[in-house]
């Protein structure tokens, strides 16, 4: 296997090492476990999980509190191969993201094989040289020590192939919770030393609008993604404390758009005689108030932004 070394336990930290803190951000083909595993290192659902490319379209951060660090893993959208303008300026962000972070984990599912998209991914990130790389492996909990060891000399070698080494290669597994403390352990020390960024509390610093629309968005492609694949953004116009109600029974009073490409899909989210939309809104108002811990009432409407995927104005309007 020559001098490849895949990490299984944390080494010793001197316990008077300096404190750390800066930004990662994890990569990988769409459904590779990033927001699993962001979620299983902050300990709180914070990113979206969802089994669909391109619903993190937005920087999501989760913040990773410990004693001696900071880690603050800043989650950009998929890169792929764009075929609008929406897709270039995806990637755009994402490669200004690469460059700006302090390391970058780049996400591979145990039980799956090298495919020509994490090639993709691995070519632009060779391009990336200062920035240190680690491959984790994740959904190892799938796999058996066999197809697990093969998976990690093959990514061993791709590193190889395109002229960088990895900082370190890890297994994880976010679902039976495996490894992850180790990863924690090991994108510490690649940080640079500093005081913390954020206070204590923070978990994530998305604004709230951003992850009650991104709860929508998921509620709203629920059962109908193969139809409705990118079409579908959501924009949280207000949210307001309503009026008149006595301190120990507040109401949030959320107003939200959703924004659909073309009249021919109204019909698809509105679903038969409102039917549709309405689980939406149960839905994600259940959601919403979990987030925020208020009741809380909804108003969903449904508009059509003409091919807003294509038009720069639109785009910026929608918050991309």
């Amino acid at each position: 296997m020559g001098a490849m070394s895949v990490r299984t336990q944390s080494s010793e930290q001197p316990a008077e090492a300096a404190h750390r803190a800066g930004f990662a951000c994890f990569v990988g083909r769409p459904n590779a476990g990033k927001s699993t595993l962001t979620n299983a290192l902050v300990g709180q659902k914070v990113a979206i999980t969802a089994n669909q490319p391109q619903t993190t379209r937005h920087t999501v951060r989760g913040i990773v509190h410990r004693p001696d660090a900071q880690l603050i893993l800043v989650d950009t959208p998929g890169l792929h191969k764009p075929r609008t303008l929406l897709g270039e300026r995806l990637n755009d962000i994402v490669r200004t993201t690469w460059a700006e972070v302090d390391v970058i984990g780049f996400c591979l599912p145990a039980n799956e094989k090298l495919g020509p998209g994490d090639r993709f991914i691995a070519k632009e990130l060779a391009s990336i040289k200062k920035t240190p790389k680690i491959a984790i492996v994740t959904k190892t909990d799938l796999v058996e020590s066999k197809q697990l060891a093969e998976q990690l000399i093959a990514i061993d070698q791709l590193g190889k192939e395109l002229g960088f080494e990895w900082a370190e290669i890890v297994p994880v597994s976010a679902v039976a919770d495996k490894q992850v403390d180790l990863l924690a352990d090991l994108l510490v020390p690649l940080l640079p030393e500093g005081p913390a960024l954020y206070p204590e509390g923070d978990l994530t610093d998305e604004p709230e609008q951003v992850m009650i629309a991104e709860l929508i968005r998921e509620a709203a492609l629920e059962g109908v993604r193969d139809e409705l694949p990118h079409s579908i953004a959501v924009v949280v116009e207000e949210m307001l404390p309503r009026e008149d109600r006595p301190a120990d029974r507040p109401l949030l009073d959320i107003h939200a758009f959703v924004y659909i490409e073309r009249p021919s899909q109204k019909g698809i989210i509105i679903g038969p005689k409102g039917k549709r939309l309405k689980e939406v809104g149960i839905k994600s108002r259940k959601q919403i108030e979990a987030l925020l811990g208020t009741p809380v009432f909804l108003d969903l409407h449904v508009k059509v932004a003409k091919d807003w995927q294509r038009d720069p104005r639109q785009l910026r309007k929608l918050g991309f």
